[in-house]
């Protein structure tokens, strides 16, 4: 991913904070030279100092037969908005638009059938920790049935780009006016965009 300098974000906390945020990524493997993606929903763990991500694949998928094969590359990325001329103080100026977006990179691991249930409650104790209770009292065979027609699996961060486009560049009074502008905006995606230019570090 292209990264200038002033967008380029290496703070692990924020890094992790943001894709635990927007967990709902999209993973990417090449076959033959052929580019296959899928969106998956994410649980993003610490373990030490390495980051993995848990998720699992429809058996019925394909896409989970290559993930052991190759470099995998998995995207996170939610809130964006365009950024209209309006906000600058000259005319010379041209529109652009501001987001958020973070590479992980790293190597695919399918999780053996012993541990499939572990990685099934980690992503139920992330996502809907009430949930587990209702898990748990189902009947043995409906539970082995859903389980059977799921690959999960893992995988170990290697490589992180993360990027933060938030007009950085930009003049105080610019900025300002442009966290005022999406503020006011009814675009939840505008608003999320305006939190964090007014939390940038």
């Amino acid at each position: 991913m292209y990264i200038p300098k002033i967008n380029k974000v290496e703070d692990r906390g924020e890094i992790l904070s943001f894709m635990k945020r927007f967990s709902f990524a999209t993973i990417i493997t090449s076959k033959n030279n052929y580019p296959v993606a899928t969106h998956l929903p994410f649980v993003v763990e610490e373990r030490r100092d390495d980051i993995f991500l848990i998720s699992h694949f429809a058996k019925a998928n394909p896409h989970w037969e290559d993930i052991e094969e190759n470099e995998v590359l998995v995207i996170f990325t939610e809130p964006h908005a365009y950024i209209s001329t309006d906000n600058y103080e000259k005319e010379t100026n041209v529109p652009t638009w501001n987001y958020m977006a973070i590479h992980t990179y790293g190597k695919g691991k399918i999780v053996s059938d012993d541990k499939k249930y572990d990685a099934v409650k980690a992503m139920i104790l992330s996502f809907d920790s009430s949930y587990q209770k209702q898990w748990e009292n189902l009947a043995i065979d409906y539970k082995e049935k859903m389980m059977n027609g799921i690959v999960a699996f893992e995988i170990e961060v290697t490589n992180i780009e993360a990027k933060f486009k938030l007009s950085q560049n930009r003049s105080i009074r610019e900025k300002q006016n442009i966290i005022q502008s999406l503020s006011n905006s009814n675009n939840t995606s505008e608003n999320l965009i305006a939190d964090y230019m007014r939390n940038q570090k």
